[in-house]
């Protein structure tokens, strides 16, 4: 999503825990900046939050798109799932993403309007197997989703929410590597094969864009049919 934005004329601040180095020589090679911040986003408070959004101002000189994309999942039965199993996943996918939205939100309303753009998830609709904080997160992302576009859409902030199907990323390799599982997967996609990141790219550039000016509160599935079966 970082280098289809790139691609599309963005300059782009790289958030993780991690070093960025591919992504950010992948963004500059089309032409494009990238600042990368090297930050970890567990135990996130709106202070934190307030500074990362202002050194994402002070390094490109604007913040006027938000992706929310940190995400972690723990896989556990219901009955066995440890309380910092739950506390984890509910700090990474869940607080972060309401403190950054708060923080960005502050700054997009100071200057005119925005964009915030969260990763929601197929379990913001269903409840899935063995993921429990997971669902319950992702649930509440498409709330969040909700709520901050009733509050913003008057303000020039469309805040909106990308729903990825079962994508080919480090996230899933559980459930890839699992011959039973992952053929139960597939066999209810219409498009007959595991999403990959490239399928988002489309929908994120839709989304971060004026093509989508008026629309608000939205989860936009990217399923390959996953929630038409």
């Amino acid at each position: 999503m970082a280098v289809a934005l790139a691609e599309a004329g963005a300059d782009v601040a790289l958030v993780d825990v991690l070093p960025c180095s591919a992504t950010a020589a992948t963004v500059q090679a089309v032409g494009r900046r990238a600042f990368e911040i090297t930050a970890e986003l567990s135990g996130m408070t709106p202070d934190r939050a307030a500074a990362l959004c202002d050194a994402c101002v002070k390094g490109l000189g604007a913040l006027h798109i938000l992706v929310n994309n940190a995400g972690i999942i723990r896989r556990a039965p219901a009955l066995e799932h440890s309380e910092a199993d739950w506390r984890s996943v509910l700090d990474i996918n869940l607080n972060a993403t309401w403190f950054l939205s708060q923080a960005a939100g502050k700054i997009m309303h100071e200057h005119g309007g925005g964009k915030i753009i969260s990763t929601a998830s197929m379990m913001s609709f269903q409840g899935g197997l063995f993921v429990p904080g997971y669902t319950a997160t992702k649930s509440a992302i498409a709330g969040i989703t909700h709520a901050l576009a009733n509050e913003w859409a008057g303000l020039g902030i469309n805040v909106n929410a990308i729903a990825p199907g079962y994508m080919t990323t480090d996230v899933t390799a559980g459930l890839r590597s699992d011959e039973a599982r992952s053929a139960s997967i597939l066999a209810r996609i219409p498009a007959g094969r595991w999403g990959i990141p490239d399928d988002l790219q489309g929908t994120v550039i839709f989304l971060a864009s004026r093509a989508s000016d008026y629309v608000h509160g939205t989860v936009i599935p990217v399923d390959g049919g996953w929630l038409a079966r």
